[in-house]
């Protein structure tokens, strides 16, 4: 539902684009820091003597590039349970270490299997599935072997998305439309003190 639906209404009290911008503030985090650390698993996740050994750090770079969108979208989707109550904040944080070597791995598999089959048609010489299938087993067995710093890292993102945000509480919202509508119950307006 956006501007260009029928039913769409301003908000005025301004808790939808403090929403947005706290979504933002979520994806950018989730994207800086998982995107760090998916470059380090690449690092990790690499044989020394392999024929990428020398450019590791440009393809943990390019990883990182194919899985940024993947990364920002699920802290996006994350952020209003990390802003909620203590044990919502302490599940996104749990759905954010599970789900963040999913992501990651799944873009980069598509982002691989995209560029090389392109490539390799023209070529004739590389098929996208098989490097999609290597993709697959270096990223579960790079997630497996910095699965410790996914974790430090989930609860590093929900502490920053809650520093950065304010947590609405059900409870303020809750009070303050009982005040506004128990006058109406009682059947009087507000009163007026002018006289």
């Amino acid at each position: 539902m956006g501007p260009w639906d029928p039913n769409w209404r301003p908000d005025p009290t301004g808790r939808r684009l403090e929403a947005i911008r706290a979504a933002r503030r979520g994806a950018l985090a989730a994207a800086v820091i998982f995107g760090t650390l998916e470059v380090v698993a690449t690092i990790v996740a690499l044989p020394v003597g392999s024929t990428l050994s020398g450019p590791i750090p440009l393809v943990g770079l390019m990883l990182a590039l194919f899985s940024l969108p993947a990364l920002a979208l699920l802290g996006a989707g994350l952020t209003s349970a990390a802003l909620g109550t203590p044990p919502t904040a302490a599940s996104a944080g749990l759905a954010m270490g599970v789900g963040v070597p999913v992501a990651a791995v799944s873009s980069a598999m598509i982002g691989a299997f995209v560029l090389v089959g392109l490539g390799g048609a023209a070529s004739g010489q590389m098929d996208g599935a098989d490097v999609a299938g290597v993709l697959l087993r270096v990223g579960v067995t790079a997630a497996v072997r910095i699965s410790p710093l996914i974790a430090i890292a989930s609860v590093a993102w929900v502490l920053l998305v809650r520093r950065l945000g304010r947590p609405v509480t059900m409870s303020g919202i809750a009070g303050r439309q009982s005040r506004a509508l128990s006058w109406l119950r009682r059947g009087r307006g507000p009163r007026r003190r002018d006289g």
